[in-house]
């Protein structure tokens, strides 16, 4: 049996899992964002986009690769030794969860194929989440997954610019209403791969990061990137947030500046991030719902 017909036999796969929306999660999470972690009570409304927090791996430690994640093999599609990238997001709101639920995620494997691009072949990974609480279901998202192989046969280390995708310039026509400038430090995001439970070493080890994956720095994690995107937005915004669409376009790295940017128009608002160089890294589209 070849490759692709291996990794296509695991579509279809589905798993369940049972969590609760922890309030002290949810007060670390707001303490993460700079928000007054007393805020949050049982029974308070969480924030649409603070969903990330709930289900974290629970792999045993002895299951783990060299990177951090979870072995593949048993719900993903074996691809030991690939370096896995998140890809992107998509994510629907149907009502908001609160603090003290008890909530079931229900995952289906919807895609798993073998593409080659420029910089070499890799496996695309599509999941379905549908999150329910008491009430009915709560969100569905897909989420993209990008497994490549190492791109240095017989060596451990890659070059950095063969897992780094060129820029790409933000549109011309987009012109920021709002715009935020930082530089994520590796406390920031130390803090986020703990409440997610995340132990994807490019996050937290720098001469893993480095001499391994061949990146120059830490890497941020794209799950933060979309996080702190929606999060800059919120106050900008005239109405809830019903969903969105987010997207990598390439790294962005602990210690350099980005810059979150956004615009509404209409039904949606427009979000885009930028590294030090003002190229677009990473790039969202939120569709507004009910007003506040």
């Amino acid at each position: 049996m070849d490759q692709q017909a291996s990794i296509k036999d695991y579509v279809g796969r589905t798993r369940t899992e049972d969590d609760e929306v922890s309030l002290t999660t949810v007060r670390r999470m707001a303490a993460m964002l700079d928000q007054e972690p007393s805020a949050y009570r049982r029974g308070s409304e969480m924030p649409e986009s603070w969903y990330v927090i709930l289900f974290g791996p629970t792999a045993l430690q002895g299951t783990l690769a060299g990177d951090g994640h979870v072995m593949t093999g048993d719900f993903l599609p074996p691809l030991h030794n690939a370096r896995r990238m998140f890809g992107g997001r998509r994510v629907r709101f149907h009502q908001l969860l609160r603090v003290g639920d008890a909530v079931q995620r229900v995952s289906k494997l919807t895609r798993a194929e073998a593409k080659s691009g420029r910089r070499g072949p890799f496996t695309l990974i599509t999941l379905v989440h549908e999150i329910s609480a008491g009430a009915g279901v709560a969100l569905t998202e897909e989420q993209d997954l990008i497994y490549r192989e190492p791109t240095a046969a017989g060596s451990q280390a890659a070059p950095a610019a063969a897992l780094e995708p060129e820029p790409q310039k933000a549109p011309e026509e987009a012109k920021p209403q709002w715009s935020r400038t930082m530089a994520p430090d590796p406390v920031l995001l130390f803090r986020y791969s703990a409440l997610t439970f995340n132990g994807h070493r490019i996050h937290y080890d720098l001469p893993y990061t480095r001499d391994i994956e061949g990146y120059r720095a830490l890497v941020m994690n794209g799950g933060l990137t979309a996080l702190l995107l929606v999060e800059t937005a919120r106050a900008h915004l005239p109405r809830r947030i019903a969903g969105y669409e987010a997207r990598a376009l390439h790294p962005l790295f602990v210690g350099e500046s980005i810059t979150f940017n956004g615009c509404v128009a209409g039904d949606t608002a427009e979000l885009w991030a930028c590294g030090p160089r003002g190229t677009r890294a990473y790039a969202a589209k939120v569709l507004l719902g009910q007003p506040r």
